[in-house]
């Protein structure tokens, strides 16, 4: 498995063919009285033809626009990505939104999502960010997995990235 940046040349509309974002979860977890409780919710995500076809197209428009796509690619198939947002944002415009990370089911567990994760972080700091900002799934595995990458609570909530999905919990980490 290669982690390498996308050029505009390297996307094609059967890249993401491979790639399976089902997701089940049971337990997320809820900002209370500014305390973090697990609670049960059970809900399933699963990417459908279309879905992987939009995602492609914000993979051509960020990276045209001056973001970047980090890929784990495998026999020119993507096994797992992360995005990287064209605008700085912040008080001191020193936050680049990693607006996706994922991984395909059949391969988390991995490490993938881990070099996805670093990768994205030199190619931010490459385009002059100080900070990642990430609009977290607040499913406990995926809160799991960013408390592992070093990921605390954001310092300036973006009011923007917060309205699309409210009960994401909103992170960052310092490059």
């Amino acid at each position: 498995m290669n982690i390498i940046p996308l050029k505009y040349f390297d996307l094609d509309n059967r890249m993401l063919d491979a790639f399976d974002r089902y997701q089940k979860t049971d337990r997320v977890w809820v900002l209370k009285s500014g305390v973090f409780n697990e609670e049960r919710d059970s809900f399933e995500e699963d990417w459908t033809e279309e879905n992987k076809q939009t995602i492609i197209h914000h993979f051509r428009l960020v990276i045209e626009n001056g973001g970047a796509v980090v890929a784990a690619v495998k026999e020119q198939k993507v096994y797992g990505f992360a995005v990287i947002e064209a605008t700085t944002f912040g008080e001191k415009a020193m936050y680049r939104e990693l607006s996706y990370i994922h991984v395909s089911r059949n391969l988390r567990g991995t490490g993938i999502g881990r070099m996805l994760f670093q990768k994205a972080g030199a190619v931010a700091k490459a385009l002059g960010a100080e900070k990642l900002y990430i609009g977290a799934h607040p499913s406990v595995d995926t809160q799991k997995f960013y408390q592992k990458m070093g990921c605390v609570l954001a310092q300036e909530v973006n009011p923007i990235i917060f309205s699309r999905e409210p009960r994401d919990i909103q992170l960052e980490f310092p490059l």
